[in-house]
């Protein structure tokens, strides 16, 4: 690897392609660094002291099967690229593992902010947070109402048995990176597919969707939305409920969000009446939906926690990761209990 090259990305062959597929788009001397605090695909800006760009790769070990694919995050970015809905521009997707190891894209850098905890929103005062998490609300709806179809994403998904697909997806990779003993999750597996829920005509889904992996402006404006590596077309109330899941995440660990507790941030029911009124879409069985996605959470964790214990993890903060997967798990079982 390349002096000055961080983990995953050396420099020296990134140039050499981009100078090959898009000449004339680099013009100095490549520098780069991580993007902290993603938790799955590694994320870097690269510059070359007048532009920036953003690339982005799978993890460096254990990928598991259909997850961290970048040329699915590539081909929603660029598709949605026409659409009201924020996303950065797409430059090029690299599926030459011979470059970096890994297939790779990179997009046009986006001036924002990542809100993930409180004491980031707290000196924006209430009404910014307020309409910020508004913001991101009408964002999501704005993305569910786009016609995938006539974005060319008609192939992109297969919404029918989505929802069972899911389940029985979400429960492989848990499998895959099992490692130790998770009391009450099989339960809960066994009991979400007990009672699937009929889904709405399908949309495009994010798959991740929540405040940090959105960019917002110095005017509360969103300027993109990011991390789309497990987007497709599908049922677009798992979106809601797992954003709904990260807002409950301060009471459940740091390590998911800290962001609800911010003085002006809306409560989980308003979130979910404001969804429901500007989608339009019926929200009556949220309970299945949010037992779905404390089990989604529990998973992506727990495969991050087992990543971080192969030492194929770059970045902080990984150490405390596993503590937060029984808590998601057991408010998963809460919730259907209630529901």
């Amino acid at each position: 690897m390349s002096e000055d090259s961080p983990p995953g990305l050396d420099l020296a062959r990134l140039r050499t392609h981009l100078d090959a597929e898009r000449p004339g788009l680099v013009t100095g001397e490549l520098r780069a660094r991580v993007i902290e605090g993603g938790r799955s695909n590694l994320t870097y800006v690269v510059e070359d002291g007048t532009h920036r760009w953003v690339v982005r790769r799978p993890p460096l070990g254990h990928v598991l099967p259909t997850a961290h694919d970048m040329r699915r995050e590539h081909t929603v970015i660029s598709a949605l690229g026409p659409t009201p809905v924020p996303v950065p521009a797409t430059l090029l997707l690299c599926t030459d593992e011979s470059v970096l190891g890994a297939p790779f894209y990179v997009m046009d850098h986006v001036e924002g902010t990542p809100y993930r905890q409180r004491d980031q929103l707290v000196p924006l005062g209430a009404d910014r947070t307020r309409r910020i998490a508004e913001s991101m609300v009408d964002t999501l709806a704005e993305l569910h109402a786009v016609d995938h179809r006539a974005v060319g994403l008609a192939e992109f998904g297969r919404p029918d048995g989505f929802l069972e697909r899911q389940l029985r997806r979400w429960g492989k990779q848990l499998d895959a990176s099992r490692s130790r003993d998770l009391p009450g999750v099989d339960r809960l597996r066994e009991r979400l597919a007990a009672r699937l829920p009929p889904s709405p005509p399908p949309t495009v889904v994010h798959g991740d969707y929540r405040l940090d992996n959105l960019l917002v402006a110095g005017d509360d404006t969103i300027t993109a939305v990011l991390d789309w590596e497990m987007s497709t077309v599908g049922d677009p109330l798992t979106d809601i409920a797992l954003l709904i899941a990260y807002t409950e995440g301060e009471a459940l660990g740091d390590d998911l969000s800290s962001v609800a507790s911010a003085p002006g941030f809306p409560p989980v029911a308003d979130l979910v009446a404001r969804y429901t009124a500007t989608s339009g879409r019926d929200t009556s069985a949220m309970g299945w939906y949010l037992g779905f996605a404390f089990f989604k959470l529990a998973v992506i964790l727990e495969g991050i926690y087992y990543r971080f214990n192969q030492g194929k993890t770059v970045g902080e903060g990984f150490d405390r990761i596993g503590a937060s997967v029984a808590p998601l798990v057991a408010r998963g079982n809460a919730v259907l209990e209630e529901d």
